[in-house]
C-alpha cells in the first residue's frame, strides 16, 4: 500500500473547491492506491517500479481527463469547476509521484533536517487555475544546498511527470534563493506572489511564507508594479488593438493577462486572496465585481474550449477554431448572423469590460501614489483651464461634484466635449459615474437640440473624433444616444476581410476622413483630399460614415435596411430634410463605387455612363467617392493599395467629367481616336508605314481597354513576330502595386484559359485580365498579378516566372494536373461559408455579356473558370477580379462564338451549371487533405 504523506490533508488541496465531477470520477485515490500496491509487489527494480508507476498514473490521468472533458462539454461555462479540476487531477498526479519517488525508489526512513523537501505549485498552477494543456511549475524548496537524497528524488518525480506528458516548469531553490531571485526578477517574483502547498513539508513551507512576506512582499512594491505594467503594454503593443478578429485569449487587450495582471498588483499591494476582496478594499463597486468574474469566467471557458478542441496549448483563437469553441459553447445560427459571429461579440464585449475595469483599477493605483501619473502629464505641468464642474485629479478630467453633474442630463454628453477640448484624459470615476447613469439618456435627450449640437461638435469641431467616439462606445453611451448603434457593438463579421468588429471599423473609418480633412494623408489620397478642400457638407459624410453599416448583422441588405434606419436616425442628430435625404441616399449605396470600380470594367463607357446615371450630381459623386475611401481604408491596416486607388480615382474622374460636359462624350470613337493618336506620339521613331499597320490591325475595344504604355509594349511585340513565337512582357507597375504580364501569340481557343492555369501555377494572383484578338490572327492578353503578400513580383523572381509560363504555354507543364497538388485552402480558413453566387447582365456593356461569379477563393479558382468558359466556346474579353478575403468576385465581359451576347435563358442556365460544376469539383479537390 503507497501511504499517503503526513502533509497531504494540510495542503489547502483542490478537492475543497467546487470541482466540475466528483473527486473520485476525476481521480480515484483509493483505485488508485489499490493497483500501485498490486504493481509493486515484488518488485525491486527501480526501473520497472517507475514504468508500472507510470502505467497505472497514465490510466488514471487519462480517465481523468476524459471525465473533465466530458464534464466541461455538458456545462460549457463552467470555466472554474473545469480548471479547478484539472489543478486537482495535476496535484494527484505530483503527490503520487512524489510518495513513490520517497516510499519506493529513495526510501529514507530517518531523513536529517537538511533533507526536507517541500513541493510547491507557482504561477497559474499555484494560483489553482489550469487550462487542459497548461504548464505545471514546480518549486522544489530545500532547506540549504541539496543533497543526493533530494536531487534523486526530484529527478525521479520529473522523469515520472514528463513520461505522463505533462510540460513541467521546475527549479529547484532554497528560501534564501527565493528571495534573491524574487528581488532580482519580477517574473520570478510574479510566479512567488501565486505559490501554492501541494506536498512534501509543511514547515519548510511556512517558512517560505514568512519570509516571503517580511523579506520580499514588504514595503509599497512601486517598482514591481511598474515593472507589471510595462509588461503589460509592451505585450498590448504587439497584440494590437482589442478588437483584432484572430484575439490571443491570454495575452490580446483585454484577455486573460489582463485580468491576472490586474490580480497580481493587487495582492502585492493590498495582500488579497480572491477577486472578492477588492470589493471589500472599495476598489471595485459590487456591480464592478460581478463584470470581473463573468469577464473571467468566459475567457477561462473559451481557453480551455480551445485547448480540448486543438489538443494542445494553443492561445490564439484563429477562424477554424473560433467555429469549433462556438458550437462547444452552444451558440447556435439566429436571425440571419452565425453562432460564431455571436459568440465573438460576447468575447470582445468582454474584453472591452476588462479594460474598464484595468483603468479604475490603475487609477485607484494613482490615488494612493503606487502608480506614478502619466509621463507627459508629469512633463508638461500646464494645465488648461476647466469650465466649472470639473477639475483635474491624478492628470485626468474629473467631476467636481456628482449629484451636481447628474442633474443636468446633457453633462453626460458634455463632458466628452470637455476632454476633446481640453486634450485631457477622462478619470475613471467619472468613466464610472457616466456609465452608472446611463437611463438618464432618453427620447427627450435624443431630440434635445443642445444635446444634437454636443454630438454633432464631437465629431466635427474638435479634429480627434475617433477618441471621444471609441471613449462613448465602451462607456455605453454612443449606444445610448443612438438605440440602434446597440446591434454593432462588438460585432464581428466572420470573415477574413474585415479585420475589425463593426463599431470599431466605424470609427476607423471616422479617423480616415478626420485624416484626409487635416491635409495628413494628401500624398497618398489626392482625389479625397482635393474634395474635402474644395467643400462637402461636413455634417453629412460624417454622419453618413456613422451610420453607413448600422444594419450589419440582421437578414435583410444591410445598405436598404441602413437607408431606412438612417431616415428615422438623422433627424434626431439635428439634420435637416436635404441632408436627410443625402445621408439615406448615401448609405443605400454606400457599396456601388466601390463594386462598379473593382467588379465591372471602367473602361468600358457603360460603366461610367451607367454610374454617373446613378449618382446624378458632382455633389453627391464627391461625397461618395471620399466615403467609399474611408470605408475601404477603415477595413483593415492594408486593404487600401495602389490598385484600388487606380480603379477608384479613374471612375470619379472619368464620372465627373461625364456629368459636367455630358454623357454623350462617352462612346469608343472618341476614345479609340485619342488612344491612336497617343501612341503615334509615343513611337515617333516608327516608320509611317509601321505605324499603319499596328493601328490598323486591333478592333476598338482593344484601343478603349489599355493605357498606352500597354498598347506601345503589343506594338513592339507584335512587331516582326515569326510564326509559333510566343512573347512574354513582365513589367512592374507600381502605380498599381500590381506587375503587369503581356503576352502576344497565334489565337487559338482556350488560351486565356492556359495563361490563368500558368499564373496559377507561379503562385500569382490575378487582380485583372483583358484579352484582345488582331484581325491578323494573333491574341494580345495583358494581366495585372500580384505576390501572395498583394504586391507586385520582385525584379529578381521575374526570369523564374517568366520561364515557368513559358513552359506552360508550350504544353512541357499541364496546368490541370500540377494544379491538384497546389490547390488547397488553409485549415484555418475551412471554416469560412461563401455561398456562391452567378449572376449574367446584358445591360452593363454594349458588346458583352457580364458574367460575375461571387464565389470562395483559391488559388486555381480563374484557372477552372475560365477553362470551363473555354470548354463551352465562350469568348473572354475581359476578367475583373475583386477579392475580399476568403470571398472573390470574377467578372468576365464575353461573347459567344459568333461573337454575340448571351440573351438565350437557356444558354445563361447551361453556362451557370458548368461554371458552378467547376467551382464544386474545385472545392472538392481543396478541401482533401
Amino acid at each position: 500500500m503507497v501511504k499517503p504523506l503526513v502533509a497531504q490533508a494540510e495542503s489547502g488541496e483542490a478537492t475543497a473547491l467546487h470541482l466540475i465531477s466528483a473527486p473520485e470520477l476525476i481521480f480515484d485515490e483509493d483505485a488508485v492506491s489499490d493497483a500501485l500496491t498490486a504493481a509493486f509487489e515484488g518488485v525491486t527494480d527501480s526501473s520497472e517500479v517507475r514504468a508500472a508507476a507510470v502505467r497505472i498514473l497514465g490510466d488514471a490521468q487519462k480517465a481523468g481527463r476524459a471525465e473533465i472533458a466530458r464534464a466541461f462539454a455538458a456545462t460549457p461555462f463552467d470555466a472554474r469547476a473545469m480548471t479547478s479540476a484539472y489543478c486537482f487531477l495535476t496535484d494527484q498526479l505530483v503527490r503520487a509521484t512524489l510518495q513513490i519517488a520517497v516510499q519506493r525508489l529513495h526510501p529514507k526512513p530517518n531523513p536529517t533536517s537538511g533533507e526536507r523537501l517541500a513541493v510547491i505549485g507557482v504561477g497559474g498552477y499555484g494560483r489553482g487555475e489550469m487550462a487542459p494543456f497548461s504548464d505545471v511549475d514546480l518549486l522544489f524548496l530545500i532547506p540549504y544546498k541539496a543533497t543526493a537524497w533530494t536531487e534523486s528524488v526530484i529527478e525521479s518525480m520529473l522523469y515520472m511527470l514528463w513520461d505522463l506528458k505533462l510540460k513541467v516548469g521546475h527549479s529547484t531553490r532554497t528560501i534564501r534563493d527565493c528571495i534573491r531571485l524574487g528581488t532580482e526578477d519580477y517574473t520570478i517574483q510574479t510566479a512567488l506572489l501565486e505559490h501554492r502547498f501541494i506536498a512534501g513539508n509543511l514547515d519548510l513551507t511556512a517558512d517560505l511564507d514568512e519570509a516571503l512576506k517580511t523579506d520580499l512582499f514588504s514595503g509599497s512594491g512601486r517598482s514591481f508594479i511598474e515593472a507589471k505594467l510595462q509588461e503589460r503594454g509592451l505585450r498590448h503593443r504587439k497584440q494590437g488593438l482589442r478588437y483584432q478578429v484572430e484575439p490571443n485569449v491570454k495575452e490580446a487587450k483585454g484577455g486573460l493577462r489582463d485580468l491576472q495582471s490586474l490580480f497580481w498588483i493587487a495582492k502585492r499591494i493590498y495582500s488579497v486572496e480572491t477577486a472578492a476582496d477588492l470589493v471589500d478594499r472599495g476598489i471595485f463597486l459590487e456591480e464592478e465585481f460581478k463584470t470581473f468574474v463573468a469577464a473571467e469566467n468566459f475567457l477561462w471557458a473559451v481557453r480551455g474550449h480551445l485547448h480540448l478542441l486543438s489538443g494542445r496549448a494553443t492561445e490564439q483563437l484563429t477562424f477554424d477554431m473560433q467555429v469549433a469553441v462556438a458550437e462547444a459553447m452552444g451558440y447556435a445560427d439566429t436571425g440571419g448572423r452565425r453562432g460564431v459571429e455571436v459568440f465573438m461579440q460576447n468575447y470582445f464585449r468582454h474584453a472591452t469590460q476588462v479594460g474598464e475595469l484595468t483603468r479604475i483599477f490603475l487609477t485607484k493605483l494613482e490615488s494612493i501614489h503606487i502608480k506614478a501619473e502619466p509621463l507627459l502629464e508629469r512633463i508638461f505641468r500646464r494645465r488648461p483651464r476647466m469650465r466649472n464642474g470639473y477639475h483635474v485629479v491624478g492628470g485626468r478630467l474629473a467631476i467636481v461634484d456628482d449629484a451636481a453633474f447628474i442633474a443636468d442630463k446633457l453633462n453626460l454628453l458634455r463632458i466628452f466635449e470637455e476632454a476633446l477640448r481640453t486634450g485631457m484624459l477622462i478619470h475613471p470615476d467619472a468613466m464610472r459615474l457616466v456609465k452608472l447613469n446611463l437611463n438618464l439618456i432618453d427620447d427627450d435627450m435624443r431630440n434635445n437640440a443642445e444635446a444634437q449640437r454636443i454630438f454633432l461638435d464631437l465629431m466635427l469641431k474638435h479634429g480627434n473624433p475617433e477618441r471621444g467616439l471609441r471613449r462613448m462606445n465602451e462607456l455605453g453611451v454612443l449606444s445610448a444616444f443612438i438605440p440602434e448603434f446597440e446591434n454593432i457593438v462588438a460585432m464581428m463579421q466572420f470573415n477574413m476581410y474585415h479585420s475589425y468588429t463593426v463599431d470599431e471599423h466605424t470609427i476607423q473609418c471616422i479617423t480616415n476622413l478626420a485624416l484626409i480633412e487635416k491635409g495628413e494623408l494628401e500624398e497618398d489620397l489626392p482625389v479625397a483630399s482635393n474634395i474635402l478642400k474644395r467643400g462637402v457638407n461636413r455634417k453629412v459624410i460624417y454622419v453618413a460614415l456613422l451610420l453607413h453599416d448600422i444594419a450589419k448583422g440582421r437578414p435583410e441588405d444591410h445598405s436598404i435596411l441602413g437607408a431606412q434606419m438612417a431616415r428615422k436616425i438623422a433627424p434626431r442628430l439635428g439634420l435637416n430634410k436635404a441632408e436627410v435625404d443625402t445621408v439615406e441616399w448615401l448609405v443605400r449605396y454606400h457599396l456601388l463605387m466601390s463594386d462598379m470600380a473593382q467588379k465591372r470594367d471602367i473602361a468600358d463607357p457603360r460603366t461610367v455612363r451607367d454610374f454617373a446615371k446613378a449618382v446624378q450630381t458632382v455633389k453627391r459623386l464627391d461625397l461618395l467617392c471620399v466615403l467609399t475611401v474611408c470605408d475601404i481604408r477603415g477595413v483593415g491596416p492594408n486593404t487600401w493599395n495602389n490598385w484600388k486607388a487606380v480603379l477608384i480615382r479613374g471612375l470619379y474622374r472619368q464620372t465627373k467629367r461625364a456629368l459636367e460636359t455630358g454623357l454623350e462624350d462617352l462612346n469608343r470613337a472618341n476614345r479609340g481616336n485619342e488612344a491612336k493618336k497617343t501612341l503615334r506620339a509615343a513611337l515617333a521613331d516608327w516608320p509611317r508605314k509601321d505605324l499603319q499597320i499596328e493601328t490598323a490591325r486591333h478592333y476598338p475595344p482593344y484601343w478603349q481597354g489599355l493605357h498606352v504604355t500597354a498598347h506601345v509594349v503589343f506594338a513592339q511585340q507584335l512587331r516582326d513576330i515569326k510564326d509559333g513565337e510566343i512573347r512574354i512582357d513582365l513589367h512592374p507597375d507600381d502605380d498599381r502595386d500590381a506587375t503587369r504580364a503581356c503576352f502576344v501569340m497565334a489565337d487559338h481557343p482556350g488560351i486565356f484559359a492556359r495563361l490563368a492555369g500558368a499564373l496559377a501555377l507561379v503562385g500569382a494572383n490575378v487582380v485583372d485580365a483583358r484579352s484582345y484578338t488582331t484581325k491578323d490572327g494573333y491574341v494580345t492578353d495583358a494581366f495585372w498579378i500580384q505576390d501572395a503578400d498583394g504586391n507586385p513580383y520582385d525584379a529578381a523572381r521575374l526570369p523564374r516566372l517568366r520561364q515557368m509560363i513559358s513552359k506552360t504555354l508550350k504544353g512541357e507543364i499541364l496546368a490541370r494536373e500540377e494544379l491538384k497538388s497546389r490547390d488547397k485552402v488553409k485549415k484555418r480558413e475551412r471554416a469560412f461559408r461563401v455561398p456562391t453566387h452567378i449572376t449574367f447582365d446584358n445591360d452593363g456593356s454594349e458588346i458583352y455579356t457580364i458574367i460575375e461569379v461571387d464565389t470562395r477563393d483559391r488559388p486555381g479558382l480563374l484557372y477552372d473558370l475560365t477553362r470551363s468558359l473555354a470548354e463551352a466556346n465562350v469568348y473572354i474579353a475581359n476578367a475583373v477580379i475583386a477579392t475580399y478575403g476568403e470571398q472573390v468576385v470574377d467578372t468576365f465581359y464575353v461573347k459567344d462564338m459568333f461573337g454575340l451576347k448571351y440573351h438565350s435563358e437557356s444558354k445563361q442556365k447551361g453556362l451557370e451549371k458548368r461554371l458552378r460544376l467547376a467551382i464544386a469539383e474545385g472545392i472538392e479537390r481543396a478541401q482533401d487533405e
